[in-house]
């Protein structure tokens, strides 16, 4: 019987990340030994079902010098000792603790970022600083996965690494378990059977924009009065957040559940899906909402044109534009024809550009082609 390849993952980033090594290891098992490393932050019970093995590393997200180098330690004892023919390494951090951890050893090295934290809002000193470590990073690993077109185009315009290091894999969802996915009940969570539910899901954070989603949700309450506002997430600007629902008086049309284990189960009920974002990697919610049917509504920024086309699969708005966020649900509201085209279209695309099986499929063909040369 032909060994299957051997891949040690390497994750601190939960989130989208975290996601994202769901779907990959559920299409890939039969072919792939998945190992996951991973920061205390994971869910191990989990991917303990996903994953050949998970290994629990205490990281610290921000830079910090003693426990860094513990981690960086024990992870180049875990790759001697398991010998695996892929090391993968996913989000920035990560990225650079596998890369330094493996270095003069045998096996190949992929990097994902999974969102170049250059592009992230932050001062110019900052952004040179990760463009720097970027640039020498990508000198210590074998392939680059850009999880969009926009990604790759960010590298080759900050000369990251060269052009033939760089590989795009379009992130994917699983379309399987989003389809037998029930949707939570309006009742159970106070949401009248009548609302018109608009949502969000994500980190309540300065790169989501949650503050942008509640300017517009006070101009639309005043156009819909039925309107309810769901905000699927927590985050350092949680408390923030509902202080601005408080100063506009929208606190019984609102409700911010906190993190869940089930978004799409959430998403079933929208009416309309908003994803706001300052900057943006790729957002894996919005091939979530195609799947669900729920129409579109995104900044036209980074990753996000590359995946909703505007007045095609979803409406583009400008990032902080409230207002232009505000007028487009109200477009949706009062025009079923555009809200069917829309959905429509999305549900099409979600199906042929957005699927797991192929991105575990399109992985496999990289950790064959690297193992082979």
């Amino acid at each position: 019987m032909k060994r299957k390849i051997r891949v040690l993952h390497v994750a601190e980033a939960a989130g989208g990340v975290e996601r994202y090594l769901e779907t990959l290891f559920k299409y890939s098992k039969d072919k792939v030994e998945n190992i996951l490393v991973c920061s205390q932050n994971y869910d191990y019970k989990k991917f303990k079902t996903l994953a050949d093995r998970v290994i629990v590393l205490k990281m610290a997200h921000d830079i910090d010098p003693s426990s860094d180098i513990k981690v960086e330690r024990t992870l180049r004892r875990i790759i001697k000792q398991l010998k695996p023919d892929i090391v993968y390494a996913h989000s920035s951090k990560a990225g650079a603790f596998a890369r330094i951890a493996d270095l003069g050893l045998k096996n190949k090295v992929i990097y994902n970022p999974h969102g170049w934290a250059f592009n992230m809002q932050q001062s110019a000193k900052k952004k040179e600083m990760y463009k720097w470590i970027e640039k020498i990073s990508a000198h210590f690993c074998n392939k680059i996965v850009c999880i969009s077109d926009a990604e790759k185009e960010s590298a080759l315009r900050e000369k990251i690494c060269k052009p033939s290091k760089l590989q795009v894999i379009y992130n994917g969802i699983d379309l399987e378990e989003i389809e037998k996915t029930t949707p939570m009940s309006r009742d159970q969570l106070g949401i009248p059977d009548d609302a018109f539910v608009v949502g969000m899901v994500g980190r309540l954070s300065k790169q989501k924009a949650p503050d942008t989603f509640v300017k517009a949700a006070k101009l639309i309450k005043e156009k819909i009065p039925n309107a309810f506002f769901l905000m699927v997430g927590d985050g350092e600007l949680r408390d923030q957040t509902e202080e601005l629902i408080n100063q506009y008086d929208l606190g019984s049309s609102f409700l911010i559940t906190g993190w869940v284990d089930n978004p799409t189960a959430y998403i079933k009920i929208m009416d309309v899906g908003m994803l706001l974002s300052r900057w943006e990697g790729f957002g894996l919610v919005l091939p979530e909402y195609m799947a669900c049917g729920v129409p579109i509504i995104a900044t036209n920024v980074d990753a996000i044109p590359n995946i909703v086309r505007n007045n095609e699969n979803g409406l583009l708005v400008e990032k902080d534009n409230y207002c232009e966020a505000a007028n487009q649900v109200m477009a949706l509201h009062n025009d079923f024809e555009i809200r069917n085209r829309i959905v429509k279209k999305a549900a099409q695309c979600v199906h042929s550009k957005f699927n797991g099986s192929r991105v575990a499929q399109e992985s496999r063909d990289i950790y064959r082609g690297l193992i082979c040369h």
